[in-house]
């Protein structure tokens, strides 16, 4: 690296290249007018050859050949500019100068090929850095689209989550409670028949089990609380009747005056909420677990924790993908991903603890969006 940005630095600059010829041929012949005595012809010759090849490496073609005329003539005068007369060269000198001659134009050629090969390079490598930042870019933006795409879904689903719970209520709920009418009109003419009104009553239990369990569905789906009171009332809703079906006893700590949050931030939480009071009735075998929630101005921090067996390393991932109402904690990870916040989650042999970090802003994510959150009735 140290020596391409010595050459780079040297053929940028036309004037450098030949001055940095002329001195080191000068310099050599310096040399040689000082050491000739004890080197010989030849050896002044190997000498001065030193800066022809520096020059041919990193100089060029033309401070090349100026380095060559420089030491030829260095030869011619004795080594010793301005002190001696010309010579008529011997033998001995005429073929160390022919060898001279003949290695410099080697090298001058092999430099010259180097520097070619070498701005080749440059160029090459010039254009790959230029596809891999075009790559890097549109990868980037493959990469948003992505991030747009998995918010757009999970908006999507909150929608139809809503829907379905809104058509549950209203079409079906209300179908049952017709025909619950309608049976209590027959059963009172029936009565005096004993088995016909046995099977009534059985069958006015059923419906009333089947528009009970229809109303709990479309709640799980999502809380009519939610949108109606927040996130406080929807998640001492949830917390009473998760107690009830498992036997866990359920401590909340949410303010009762909990300022409303942005739509998405609330149905968030709650869907981390659900999803690890599931995990600890599946998993831990904890016989208590505890749910605290706090706003502040900038984030609210939620914590879900549990006295259980903990979880290892290795199942986390599992767990992550188990669970009611069928998003486990992989995906919550992704949506609170993208609402900017973050899901830690913390185990041990005494227990695991969930923290959520959410940021808060003033204006209603879902209204943002485009989307305004639907109340089930």
């Amino acid at each position: 690296m140290g020596t391409r940005t010595l050459s780079a630095r040297i053929s940028a600059n036309l004037l450098s290249r030949y001055i940095l010829a002329v001195l080191s041929a000068l310099f050599a012949l310096l040399v040689c007018s000082l050491i000739e005595p004890f080197l010989g012809i030849a050896g002044c010759y190997l000498l001065i050859f030193l800066p022809v090849a520096v020059s041919a490496w990193y100089c060029g073609v033309g401070p090349s050949i100026v380095a060559v005329v420089i030491g030829l003539t260095g030869a011619t005068v004795g080594f010793a500019p301005n002190t001696h007369s010309f010579v008529r060269p011997n033998l001995d000198s005429s073929i160390s100068m022919l060898v001279f001659v003949l290695c410099s134009f080697v090298v001058i050629l092999l430099g010259e090929g180097r520097l070619r090969e070498n701005a080749a390079l440059h160029q090459a490598q010039g254009e790959l850095e230029l596809r891999v930042r075009e790559r890097t870019a549109d990868l980037d933006a493959a990469n948003g689209s992505l991030r747009d795409l998995s918010t757009r879904l999970m908006r999507l689903q909150d929608e139809e989550r809503r829907r379905i719970a809104r058509e549950l209520h209203d079409s079906v709920g209300q179908t049952l409670a017709a025909l619950a009418m309608n049976l209590a009109l027959v059963r009172s003419d029936v009565e005096r028949l004993s088995k016909i009104a046995n099977a009534l009553t059985d069958s006015e239990s059923l419906v009333r089990d089947m528009s009970t369990e229809v109303r709990t569905i479309s709640h799980l789906l999502h809380p009519p609380l939610l949108d109606e009171a927040g996130l406080s009332s929807a998640i001492h809703w949830y917390g009473d009747g998760f107690a009830k079906r498992s036997g866990i006893k359920v401590e909340i700590d949410v303010p009762e005056d909990l300022q409303r949050l942005p739509a998405e931030l609330e149905t968030a939480i709650f869907r981390v909420v659900q999803e690890c009071l599931t995990n600890i009735h599946r998993h831990s075998g904890s016989p208590v677990a505890r749910i605290r929630v706090s706003r502040h101005d900038e984030h609210v921090d939620v914590e879900i924790e549990d006295k259980g067996r903990g979880i290892s390393p290795e199942k986390q991932e599992e767990m992550a993908n188990a669970g009611t109402p069928g998003v486990g904690i992989r995906g919550m990870r992704e949506r609170i991903r993208q609402l900017g916040g973050t899901l830690d989650i913390q185990s041990s042999a005494k227990g695991t603890l969930v923290k959520l970090q959410l940021p808060v802003v003033d204006t209603d994510v879902g209204d943002a969006l485009g989307t305004t959150p639907v109340a089930a009735a």
